[in-house]
């Protein structure tokens, strides 16, 4: 099927299907999603979440203590948002519950640049995927149910087409009043027709913004009179009046408020109405209008705190349904939204070098995180992001002590991520010869923005001690460790040389006894054994070093029962891998004359550098980074 044959048939699997009144109540008798209300359809839309058991993935489990957490596949693009979307379905789903919700307000609170106007797109956007029933004609798309008398034809409808109760509102429109009085109270006459939602349309759909506070009235959600129409009808007919107020529009459906509170209160009475008595009034006197759908809004939390500062406007405040939307504070998952943005330019196919985006990923993490006290804020950080810091910083606390102790508004302050975006941006544009990104561009432009957003002089020395204090100084040993396993030929077999030498070193320390070199025949005494084993774990920063060589034999005893008596690989173990890299990177003198560009003094070196450049570019780098980089890091280690 060709482009325009989809299109075409997409197109026509979404026009309105007609039906008699009868016919639709048939419907209902055998679908309760002709009648479901916006709650209940926006819920089928989302869709049924995935069950993760946290406790099967160590990183995870550390982040969700070992719970079992839904995952909805519908917001499956929204990193490090569990929370929120949890409490955003939990809205939707009392709400379809017909539980106190129902009449409650949506109201997104978070930062500039956090997700909340795409979280609310997507919660617009699939709001169209389920259909409605709505009375042909009518300019508010109201429900057919709403033509019947909850008291008098509740019990019929409940009996004859298993329809709750709850759902008979009663309350018709102007518009279906003045037909039915044409009709001479036949109602059989009202045609019912199935819609499916639309953005572009604005069918159960809507989306208002605050105006200017002189002239904004409550028309740009209710309303207004049609001055055209006024020739043939009295002001107060319905046939005379505009329903083209958001309220009018989002009926079914969903309406949504952007930056709500910076609307005048007057423009915000009619919300009130709609959420908790299902009805507005309409500018021009004629009854009241009826209102069954969602309202969302969003704005910055110090809108919000402007606005419930306010004691006048308590009786809105306890209408409204806040799920906070802070930044990411995970650095993974931060990770992951720039990978998505990037995959939605251009930049998608430059080269980006390694650990770029999770420099920045770290950067804007620590500026969002409250600072610990007696901890350090990169440990937080980590921690944060579910690893395990227990043997490389003792000081280190639970992530439930360092969320206890930062309290509810973390997340709500620091860098944007769309700021992070725009800083990747000149990155990636920073070399006129090559579109590509690597780290060391990223803390140069990274500091020269600093400077000039002029922050605050306390906001500013924090962001330069992030970069100073840690980002820097990781990403030398992180640099140092890309540079020497590209250097090193036999990486792997070096690697696996240690591990082993350490196992079998700290198996003799555990059992107390000599150990002979079978190469040189020496003996090793209990202190002599120690002596080595600390060699490896002193660059390591190990903290406890009983413990950890404990732990490490025993990984190895069950290790080697599944692996017929041979050791595991050295880098299996996450732990034990840290370590001998520490132990293999500790020293780095050696390879400078080797990944340094100047010319070679022999053919051999030639070939090794050589060698290492290829290996480098295996590993994520384009030929000039690896220059760059190269020459930066020889810079930082003749000055240290």
């Amino acid at each position: 099927m060709s482009i325009f044959e989809k299109y075409k048939a997409r197109y026509d699997s979404k026009q309105e299907e007609e039906y008699s009144l009868q016919e639709y109540l048939e419907i209902c008798k055998n679908d309760p999603m002709a009648y479901a209300s916006a709650a209940e359809r926006l819920l089928a839309a989302i869709g049924e979440p995935e069950l993760v058991d946290t406790s099967r993935n160590p990183q995870l489990s550390r982040i969700f203590s070992n719970k079992m957490i839904r995952r909805y596949p519908s917001f499956s693009e929204f990193y490090g948002m569990e929370n929120a979307i949890e409490q955003i379905v939990d809205y939707f789903k009392h709400a379809a519950q017909g539980l106190e919700e129902r009449k409650q307000i949506l109201y997104l609170l978070g930062p500039v640049g956090g997700g909340k106007s795409s979280l609310a797109e997507r919660l617009k956007s699939l709001m169209e995927h389920i259909p409605f029933y709505a009375i042909k004609g009518s300019p508010i798309h109201e429900s057919p149910l709403g033509l019947f008398n909850p008291l008098e034809d509740g019990a019929i409808l409940e009996e004859e087409y298993n329809i709750p109760l709850r759902y008979i509102k009663g309350l018709m429109s102007p518009w279906a009043v003045k037909r039915l009085h044409e009709f001479g109270g036949d109602i059989t006459q009202f045609r019912v027709v199935k819609l499916y939602p639309s953005i572009l349309n604005q069918i159960a759909v809507a989306k208002t913004e605050p105006g200017d506070e002189n002239n904004q009235d409550i028309s740009s959600l209710v309303g207004k009179v049609d001055i055209r129409m006024l020739e043939e009808f009295p002001q107060h007919d319905p046939d005379a009046y505009s329903f083209s107020g958001a309220l009018c529009h989002a009926n079914q459906g969903l309406m949504e408020f952007v930056e709500m509170f910076k609307a005048p209160i007057k423009v915000l009475h009619p919300l009130l109405t709609a959420t908790q008595e299902g009805n507005y009034n309409s500018t021009e006197g004629m009854a009241a209008i009826p209102f069954d759908g969602i309202i969302m809004a969003h704005s910055n939390e110090s809108e919000w705190q402007t606005f419930k500062n306010n004691k006048t406007n308590e009786a809105f405040i306890d209408r409204v349904y806040i799920v906070k939307v802070p930044y990411c504070m995970r650095v993974s998952e931060e990770v992951k939204i720039y990978e998505k943005l990037l995959e939605n330019s251009s930049l998608h196919e430059s080269p980006c070098a390694p650990d770029t985006l999770n420099m920045l990923a770290q950067f804007t993490v620590l500026s969002r995180l409250k600072e610990p006290e007696n901890s350090n804020i990169y440990s937080k950080m980590r921690i944060y992001n579910g690893e395990n810091l227990k043997d490389t910083d003792p000081k280190a606390k639970s992530m439930q002590e360092y969320k206890d102790n930062a309290g509810v508004d973390e997340g709500m302050e620091g860098i944007s991520t769309r700021f992070a975006f725009k800083i990747l941006s000149k990155v990636f544009n920073f070399d006129s010869s090559e579109i590509a990104a690597n780290p060391v561009h990223l803390m140069y432009v990274l500091e020269q923005q600093i400077e000039q957003q002029q922050f605050s002089q306390e906001t500013h020395d924090k962001l330069i001690g992030f970069l100073k204090e840690f980002i820097a100084p990781k990403y030398i040993e992180y640099l140092g460790k890309e540079i020497q396993t590209a250097y090193l030929e036999s990486y792997s077999e070096y690697g696996q040389n240690i591990f082993d030498r350490y196992v079998t070193y700290a198996d003799f320390w555990i059992q107390d006894q000599e150990y002979r070199d079978p190469d040189t025949g020496d003996i090793l005494n209990r202190q002599a054994i120690s002596e080595e084993l600390e060699k490896i774990e002193k660059p390591a920063g190990i903290s406890n070093p009983k413990d950890f060589r404990h732990e490490i034999v025993n990984f190895v005893l069950r290790a080697r029962a599944e692996n017929d008596g041979k050791n595991p690989a050295w880098n299996s173990y996450e732990k034990m891998r840290t370590v001998i890299e520490k132990k293999m990177f500790s020293n780095t003198e050696d390879l400078l004359p080797v990944i340094s560009f100047n010319p070679k003094a022999s053919t051999e070196d030639q070939k090794k550098h050589s060698e290492f450049v290829k290996r480098m570019t295996e590993r994520g780098y384009t030929e000039k980074q690896v220059r760059l980089l190269s020459e930066w890091y020889i810079r930082v280690r003749k000055s240290q």
